[in-house]
């Protein structure tokens, strides 16, 4: 495939994505990050607040600056946030670093789901975190595959059944996303979606494809540099006092006289 067709296609998905989520989903903040490996903005939806706020308080008090994106499997997911990664020695097995605290999920099927692009929280097994709480800090962006065998479909629908005691049900809006843009339908209703990448996918496409040890972790370290609120909440407006409100006008009439 030629660069300039690679680039129609990824303008064309970014298209077809804005397309899908704009009636669906509000984006009002957003978050850079600047890696190694190149540069790529995520957008944080409102529907998932709490997930949401914890994401940019954290962002915010610099933790994921210097970590590494120390998961990657290929035609699937790649995952940061392991407080552990910013000084890890080469091959040092990665994944368990964390905060003290979980926060609550916040599923939001049908209309926000693991189609390519999206970004959810990692988490602990569901044997130990039967909530399917979220980490406090570790996120993947989803990559995975397009299905275009309904027999695929229909395998991935036994499973999540399995999963979700059968709470959890592909729409046809669902299934002919995963058909054309591709992602994991099989991580619905279980893990926490909250955002999507908006600008640089190509990067993440990248990373998606380095290679890895046995453990998923890339052999050459990718390390976020920087990451920052570009687009923040709207801060409250502070409160007029009713005391100094009076005395402003009191002054104007006594100047009047």
């Amino acid at each position: 495939m030629t660069t300039n067709m690679r680039r129609f296609l990824l303008l064309l998905f970014a298209f077809h994505c804005s397309f899908i989520t704009s009636w669906s989903q509000t984006k009002n903040t957003e978050v850079l990050f600047e890696t190694t490996a190149g540069n790529f903005r995520i957008a944080l939806y409102d529907e998932t607040p709490l997930t949401r706020d914890n994401f940019l308080k954290i962002t915010k008090m610099g933790v994921y600056d210097s970590l590494l994106i120390h998961r990657v499997i290929k035609d699937f997911m790649i995952q940061s946030g392991d407080t552990n990664s910013k000084h890890a020695k080469p091959g040092q097995l990665l994944g368990t670093g964390d905060f003290d605290y979980t926060t609550e999920a916040e599923f939001r099927l049908p209309q926000i789901f693991h189609r390519r692009g999206v970004v959810a929280m990692a988490r602990e097994g569901d044997k130990v975190n039967p909530e399917r709480r979220s980490s406090a800090c570790q996120f993947y962006i989803v990559w995975g595959k397009i299905y275009t065998d309904d027999r695929i479909i229909a395998k991935v629908q036994e499973r999540l059944d399995s999963a979700t005691q059968g709470t959890v049900k592909l729409t046809p809006e669902m299934i002919e996303v995963y058909k054309t843009i591709g992602g994991t339908p099989h991580l619905d209703g279980q893990y926490t979606v909250f955002g999507e990448v908006v600008e640089g996918l190509d990067v993440v496409e990248k990373i998606q494809q380095v290679q890895t040890d046995k453990n998923d972790r890339p052999l050459e370290d990718i390390r976020i540099l920087k990451a920052t609120v570009t687009k923040d909440l709207p801060q409250p407006k502070a409160e007029t006092k009713k005391g100094s409100t009076q005395k402003k006008v009191i002054k104007k009439v006594v100047r009047k006289k």
